[in-house]
C-alpha cells in the first residue's frame, strides 16, 4: 500500500511523559545527555515514544474492528520503568503539546500525564538520560528545564 503525501504530512511522533510525584510532594526530573538527539543537556520528566508494540501484540478490545482501548497507560508505565526503574500508579492526564522536532523535522504531538510513585529506586537505563533529581516546585526553578516543563510541574503542584 502506498502512503500518499497528504497522509505523510499528518504523521506525528507521539511521546508520552509522566510527572512522578512522591508522597512528600517531590517530583522526579531527569537530565538529557549532551549527545541526546533533542534538547541535549536539558532537564525534563521521564517518558518516551508511544509505539505500535505497546498494543499490537495484545488482543483488540473491540470485536468488529481492531481497536485497543486503554493502550496508552501501559505504554507510559513501560517508558517510566525503562528509563527510571520506577513503578507508577494513579496515572492522570495533564496536558498535550505540539512542536516541530528540531532534528527530524517532523511534528511531535506529546501527551503529558502525572502519576503517583508506587515503588522502586531510580536507576537510569536510557543512555540519553544521565541524571535525576526529586525536586519541589521551588527547587525546579534552579534547573535548566526544557521550556514548558516548569509550567507542567506547577500544574501538578496545584492539583496536589
Amino acid at each position: 500500500m502506498e502512503i500518499s503525501d497528504k497522509l505523510v504530512k499528518r504523521l506525528f511522533i507521539n511521546p508520552v511523559t509522566a510527572i512522578i510525584v512522591r508522597e512528600d510532594g517531590r517530583m522526579l526530573i531527569v537530565k538529557r545527555s549532551e549527545t541526546a538527539g533533542a534538547f541535549p543537556g536539558l532537564w525534563t520528566v521521564p517518558g518516551g515514544k508511544f509505539e505500535e508494540d505497546d498494543f499490537v501484540k495484545k488482543p483488540p478490545t473491540t470485536k468488529s474492528y481492531q481497536c485497543w482501548y486503554g493502550a496508552l497507560e501501559p505504554a507510559i508505565q513501560r517508558e517510566v520503568m525503562e528509563e527510571t526503574g520506577l513503578a507508577i500508579d494513579t496515572l492522570r492526564y495533564l496536558t498535550s503539546y505540539v512542536f516541530r522536532h528540531p532534528v527530524h523535522n517532523v511534528w511531535v504531538h506529546g501527551l503529558s500525564f502525572w502519576a503517583r510513585y508506587q515503588s522502586g529506586e531510580v536507576v537510569l537505563h536510557d543512555p540519553d538520560i544521565v541524571d535525576s533529581a526529586w525536586v519541589t516546585l521551588e527547587a525546579a526553578r534552579s534547573y535548566d528545564l526544557i521550556e514548558g516543563i516548569y509550567e507542567e510541574l506547577a500544574q501538578v503542584a496545584k492539583l496536589l
